[in-house]
């Protein structure tokens, strides 16, 4: 009876242990999931201005550059061709027949990035303010400097970065001579490739895309032919899902010896 008596005390304690860990996974869990945003809410996650700015502003930066990438580099496209009832951006366009195109955004790294900046701007300007008012519930004293918002494309990042300085002080003052705000992001590898192959449509009228598949093989790159000599090319990179596509008609056919009797 005595090994009897052990052998179930052996199993209950088991049995408790099981269900501490059951509930120490749980509470991990949902305090990973929810904690971090009540947090955030509260302005006490961190004392650091540029991880408040980060978790304020990064998901606005990722969703607004995810638009302007599937639309040919635009917030809002001017002279687009439909497909799937989204807008996609000319970069590069003649509309006479047999002719190469025209670059219509010969910059389109630096009017990619202004797209972003205007994007973003009033959820940025909001951060800020928002920063100021939690630091100061928190018993501090915030000083922010007026300053511009600076966006750059850098290879695998985009880069938000707030000249303003911002001063806090309490018992001391700390001081931050700028904010920058990081987010992972492979669209400038993609604008290169896409100057490049808007650089071969301009000069040709037509780019061979299996050339940069074969040198980045984390590429895709597809090519979409309309029947008005207009071409979608998209590029994505296969491991982190960015993308990015844009339009081009270069020495298009004549209506009636297009894509159908090519």
């Amino acid at each position: 009876m005595k090994e009897r008596g052990n052998l179930f005390g052996k199993k209950g304690q088991v049995t408790i242990f099981i269900i501490v860990a059951v509930l120490v996974v749980s509470i991990s869990v949902l305090a990973y999931f929810f904690l971090p945003g009540v947090l955030v809410d509260l302005g006490i996650s961190s004392q650091n201005p540029n991880e408040y700015v980060q978790g304020c502003l990064e998901d606005s930066i990722r969703e607004n550059v995810k638009t302007i990438s599937e639309q040919g580099g635009s917030l809002n496209p001017e002279h687009y061709v439909t497909d799937k009832d989204q807008k996609i951006e000319y970069l590069c366009y003649t509309d006479e027949n047999y002719l190469p195109c025209v670059m219509q955004q010969p910059l389109l790294k630096q009017h990619v990035e202004g797209e972003i900046e205007n994007a973003i701007k009033s959820q940025a300007d909001s951060c800020i303010d928002s920063l100021k008012e939690t630091f100061e519930r928190k018993g501090y004293t915030a000083s922010i400097g007026a300053g511009e918002m600076k966006i750059e494309l850098l290879p695998q990042r985009i880069v938000s970065t707030f000249d303003g300085q911002v001063t806090l002080t309490k018992e001391s003052s700390e001081r931050f001579d700028k904010i920058s705000v990081v987010v992972n992001n492979n669209i400038y590898e993609l604008i290169t490739i896409a100057n490049s192959i808007l650089n071969w449509e301009a000069r040709y009228g037509e780019a061979e895309t299996t050339i940069y598949m074969n040198y980045y093989h984390d590429l895709k790159v597809e090519k979409n032919l309309q029947s008005d000599g207009t071409t979608i090319y998209r590029l994505t990179n296969r491991e982190t899902g960015d993308k990015f596509q844009f339009a081009s008609r270069s020495v298009a056919l004549p209506p009636g010896i297009g894509v159908e009797n090519a």
